[in-house]
């Protein structure tokens, strides 16, 4: 054989080696993909089957019953979940404060049609559907995003029974006066349970050791305390049975008097009784800045008679921020807030 021939044999030979050595390496690289995938589905149903791990599971409200302002009286039933939500509708901002903070996902439908917290302005997006107010639910609306649970609280309650017939998963999730801090963590124990957040939301509730023991301390320094709420000029009292009576019994404030009529909007409560009970540390919550966005509370509060009060002498009246303590209270940011911003009035 010529060599010329022998040459282009040679030259053959080696495209086909070569040509095999890159079908080897384009099948290991393949292969190295599919098993990559597959890790990759592997971990996401791993992810999944955790997440469904504790289900079925019963969810119980954190009350079974309560009274309308009319006299009519609401029941709520415990929901049993095949599996976890993934379509929430979200009434209570509490509860939505709650849920952000851990991280949940799948929120669809939420009550932006009230005025949402400054926190929680993000919700108040095309991505999430309006279903109305806090008082007013738009009922067809909910039905079309076909949600798999629905999360309400007190201002709902007389479309409950409208509510379960779009779906029988929804759950009473509010705060009651007279036990609010205990019911506010049982709405944060049924999300972490719900969505597998225990240690998230463990995380975030040792935020607030350190916060009460500091409130506490500060609030040890006054012998009288008075919170009060202000409304277009008038102003209602709240005692320790009351819906802010947890300034009492959880952050240490002696209230000024017992005798303050327990109700979800207050006793009402003139300026002449301000300076009767003569509190070393009011607190006045701004109702109007909340629902109105605009208040003249400073105006109307620093009038002729609170002058002559002690706390206004000692420049000890805490302007409350109302859409905190009055919208969106019993959520996990939201209390942690709350107490922070004693904190600093005070300090």
């Amino acid at each position: 054989m010529k060599k010329w021939q022998i040459a282009i044999l040679l030259f053959v030979f080696a495209l086909v080696l070569a040509a095999c050595g890159a079908d080897e390496e384009g099948a290991e690289e393949a292969s190295a993909s599919a098993d990559q995938g597959e890790q990759s589905n592997e971990s996401e149903g791993e992810s999944t089957a955790s997440e469904n791990a504790a289900y079925p599971m019963t969810i119980a409200p954190t009350i079974s019953e309560t009274e309308g302002r009319d006299g009519t009286a609401y029941n709520f039933a415990e929901v049993e979940f095949e599996k976890a939500p993934e379509n929430i509708v979200v009434f209570d901002y509490g509860f939505l404060d709650t849920l952000d903070a851990l991280g949940v996902e799948g929120i669809v439908g939420v009550a932006n049609g009230s005025t949402l917290p400054s926190h929680l302005e993000k919700y108040n997006s095309d991505e999430y559907t309006n279903i109305g107010t806090l008082k007013e639910p738009l009922l067809e609306d909910i039905a079309a995003l076909e949600p798999d649970a629905i999360f309400i609280s007190g201002r709902q309650s007389a479309f409950y029974d409208q509510l379960k017939e779009i779906t029988p998963n929804v759950v009473f999730i509010g705060t009651t006066q007279d036990d609010y801090w205990n019911t506010f963590l049982e709405s944060v124990d049924i999300a972490a349970k719900m969505f597998g957040k225990e240690a998230e939301a463990e995380e975030y509730l040792t935020q607030f050791d350190s916060a009460l023991e500091e409130v506490n301390a500060l609030a040890g320094d006054y012998e009288t305390s008075l919170v009060t709420m202000y409304n277009e000029g008038s102003l209602a009292g709240f005692g320790t049975n009351s819906r802010f009576g947890y300034l009492y019994d959880i952050y240490g404030f002696k209230p000024v008097t017992e005798d303050i009529e327990a109700s979800s909007h207050g006793s009402n409560f003139g300026f002449e009784a301000i300076l009767e009970f003569d509190p070393q540390v009011l607190f006045v919550i701004d109702r109007t800045a909340a629902v109105n966005g605009e208040s003249n509370i400073n105006e109307d509060m620093e009038n002729e008679i609170i002058k002559k009060t002690t706390a206004y002498k000692n420049d000890q009246i805490v302007y409350l921020d109302g859409g905190l303590w009055y919208l969106s209270g019993g959520g996990l940011q939201s209390e942690l807030a709350k107490i922070k911003e004693v904190i600093e009035a005070l300090k």
